[in-house]
């Protein structure tokens, strides 16, 4: 079950860089940029899942993770336009379901 998880992580990790690449690229020859900072509250229960989280968040272009609670299992997030919860973190029920 972990294996199938972490392939699907793989998988939409990829496509989630992929998207926000081309997204960033487009924002930053328009100038459509409106930075905001979300506060996240994840469903990982796993420590070492969370760090995956705020991890492959950062890792993903426009956003940044700035602050991580293990404890309440929230996050901060920095994004360069409003995004919808689900739109930042894609890859949450994988990373659960590796690591929970």
């Amino acid at each position: 079950m972990r294996l199938l998880s972490t392939l699907g992580y793989l998988i939409v990790f990829i496509k989630a860089i992929s998207e926000s690449w081309i997204d960033v690229v487009r924002r930053s020859i328009t100038g459509e940029i409106d930075p905001k900072i979300v506060e996240i509250e994840s469903k990982i229960n796993n420590p070492n899942g969370l760090v995956l989280l705020a991890w492959s968040i950062t890792a993903t272009p426009g956003t940044l993770v700035i602050d991580l609670n293990t404890k309440e299992r929230k996050l901060k997030v920095a994004v360069i336009s409003p995004r919808e919860r689900d739109d930042i973190v894609p890859f949450e029920p994988y990373i659960k379901k590796m690591f929970d």
